[in-house]
């Protein structure tokens, strides 16, 4: 059903540390840089243990916009039927350091494939639940579905 290409709308980029005797510094977004009217609404972090997978799901509404710290593996499904790239597939290996947007539409699984907890930060341009978390969650879960097409490798 999926073929692997490119996704339109996803945005890929590296992390640019700037580093000195301290450590490393890197900006992880700048609104003089942002694609497309793209606002962010808040942030969290997570902690991935090694093998774990979180996803797949999609969002309606939501764009996420991804910072991976550790080395995953992104499962990326474009499931917008008015897409130009609808039914492609793209998996990226982030590495230790890789930025990436991922729009409405698109289902996304990741997956730490490294020897110890991994790092993801994010900044959707939505509010989970909406203001004051009283609104219906824009997700929709493959999770437990044993027919999904959207199946980690």
């Amino acid at each position: 059903m999926f073929i692997n290409g490119e996704i339109e709308g996803v945005v890929i980029k590296n992390v640019m540390p700037h580093v000195d005797n301290r450590g490393w510094l890197s900006e992880l977004f700048r609104k003089d840089e942002l694609s497309g009217g793209f606002e962010p609404q808040m942030g969290y972090l997570s902690i991935t243990h090694p093998q774990v997978v979180r996803g797949p799901h999609e969002h309606r509404e939501q764009t996420d916009y991804f910072c991976f710290m550790g080395n995953f593996k992104l499962y990326l499904w474009d499931n917008r039927k008015d897409s130009i790239t609808y039914q492609n597939k793209k998996i990226i290996h982030t590495g230790e350091n890789l930025i990436v947007v991922v729009p409405p539409g698109v289902v996304h699984a990741y997956q730490n494939v490294g020897e110890s907890d991994g790092m993801v930060l994010n900044f959707p341009d939505r509010l989970y639940g909406g203001w004051g978390r009283k609104d219906m969650v824009d997700e929709v879960r493959y999770e437990n579905n044993l027919e999904s097409p959207f199946r980690i490798e």
